[in-house]
């Protein structure tokens, strides 16, 4: 007697996928395999792919990390943010790149997510130079060279917070402006009263968790802020006296886009910033967008098990 449909078992999808994932990694010389955590847990791990081919837990929460750790020798930690498909590409390959989890030359394997419910749903092989210039720059290769890799890492981590979240249910546009500050201080000027000020540095270094709602409240305000390359913030409310303009800038990004490229690029300084209209969040060195990261768009009626 058949069984129908209805009766069958509930086929395992993320097995399958992670399976099929080994296989095109092995194919295709991949270096590496990235998938979030949670479709990692309770899996039985092929060994011997695991000697030949790098197995890294994405983890968005932070109280994943440890279990992480025991899954996988590698961990890459990522904001706990939405992001759609090809934005969460961005993501891997910008952070991994900024941990020595992913070189330029690399080939590698990343199962996305479906921003509404977390299930895996593709597989995408990503050839890292071929494909560089439609991900990021190769000048985020050198960040480290400006600011401090977790300092960058946070920074990134909370504009996209912030992209994501909105203020009391508003979008908020902002700047943050990380490294080279007495540069930076020089060339901008003060528009509202720094509320940092007269704070010891240990009181107001961006890694420290208890800040960040503190930064959030005064992403509203107009300025930019302005953080030093080990994540002391100096100072918020600055209006920053560059500006770039040329051929070579995309069209269509206002004022605040314009002055991040242009303090960028007449000092070492990173900008960053958030699109108050569309959620983007882009990254600037040198007068150029190193990366863009933009906010998912809903697809559907999210799922009540995803929490980003």
């Amino acid at each position: 007697m058949k069984t129908s449909r209805q009766e069958q078992a509930p086929r395992d999808i993320t097995g399958i996928m992670l399976e099929a994932a080994w296989q095109v990694a092995e194919k295709s010389n991949a270096r590496s395999i990235f998938a979030n955590v949670e479709a990692l847990v309770d899996r039985k791990l092929p060994e011997r792919l695991q000697k030949k081919i790098q197995l890294v837990s994405v983890v968005k929460d932070e109280q994943l990390y440890a279990a992480a750790k025991k899954i996988t020798r590698k961990v890459l930690q990522v904001p706990n943010v939405k992001l759609g498909r090809v934005g969460q590409v961005k993501l891997v390959v910008l952070m991994g790149l900024s941990a020595n989890l992913v070189q330029k030359e690399d080939t590698i394997v990343y199962l996305p997510q479906n921003p509404n419910d977390g299930s895996l749903d593709g597989i995408m092989v990503i050839d890292v130079a071929k494909e560089f210039d439609l991900i990021t720059s190769p000048e985020v290769i050198d960040i480290g060279k400006s600011v401090r890799r977790d300092v960058f890492e946070a920074v990134v981590s909370l504009a996209l917070e912030l992209a994501h979240e909105g203020r009391e249910g508003k979008p908020v546009g902002a700047i943050f402006v990380v490294g080279d500050h007495e540069k930076v201080l020089e060339i901008s000027r003060q528009i509202t009263l720094n509320p940092f000020r007269g704070y010891e540095e240990s009181e107001r270094n961006i890694l420290d968790p208890t800040l960040r709602d503190t930064i959030k409240e005064f992403a509203a305000l107009d300025g930019a802020f302005v953080i030093t390359a080990d994540g002391t913030v100096v100072t918020s409310g600055r209006h920053l006296s560059a500006a770039l303009e040329g051929e070579d800038f995309p069209q269509g990004l206002g004022s605040r886009h314009v002055a991040a490229a242009g303090i960028s690029d007449v000092t070492n300084a990173i900008a960053i910033t958030i699109s108050e209209s569309t959620g983007t969040v882009r990254v600037f060195r040198g007068g150029k967008i190193l990366v863009e990261l933009e906010k998912a768009a809903p697809i559907g009626r999210p799922s009540k098990q995803w929490q980003a």
